[in-house]
């Protein structure tokens, strides 16, 4: 799909890393690479984003490939497509390693996708519990971490 354009890859956050890191290894051709993080915080009811480092990369004209660990709701994952969309690809598709369609709030095109996964809450190869566990070489089901946990 991306012969002859040198996609720029873009990260959100810290999950993608280990999904992205396998991934650009069967990409042949040329990329760029890229990252960004961010913050939800909650205003007058409504959640909002907030672009806490953007990406360092001029995206007029390029293609674009939003690579993520999983999509749950679609609630962030669209506020960063509309971003995104303002700095002008030329194409932008999302990649991500789960979809868990069950929990989808807002529909969200996603191009390419590794597994479908039900309504449970995952762990390990870049996905966290409360920033630990992202260093598991699996992804894993956790038994019990507390009480207070839930699917998401």
């Amino acid at each position: 799909d991306y012969s002859n354009k040198c996609p720029v890859l873009l990260g959100v956050q810290r999950g993608f890393i280990c999904f992205m890191a396998d991934l650009i290894r069967k990409i042949s051709v040329p990329i760029d690479m890229d990252f960004m993080a961010i913050n939800r915080y909650r205003k007058d009811s409504q959640s909002k984003l907030s672009i806490t480092k953007d990406t360092d990369l001029d995206l007029t004209g390029r293609h674009v490939l939003l690579i993520e660990d999983i999509v749950d709701t679609g609630m962030t994952l669209s506020s960063i497509l509309e971003y995104l969309k303002g700095r002008h690809p030329a194409s932008l598709e999302v990649c991500t390693l789960l979809n868990r369609k069950v929990r989808r709030l807002v529909e969200v095109d996603i191009r390419y996708w590794g597994f479908d996964i039900p309504d449970e809450f995952v762990v390990g190869y870049g996905l966290d519990y409360r920033e630990e566990y992202r260093n598991l070489p699996f992804i894993g089901v956790p038994i019990v971490l507390d009480e207070t946990i839930d699917s998401g």
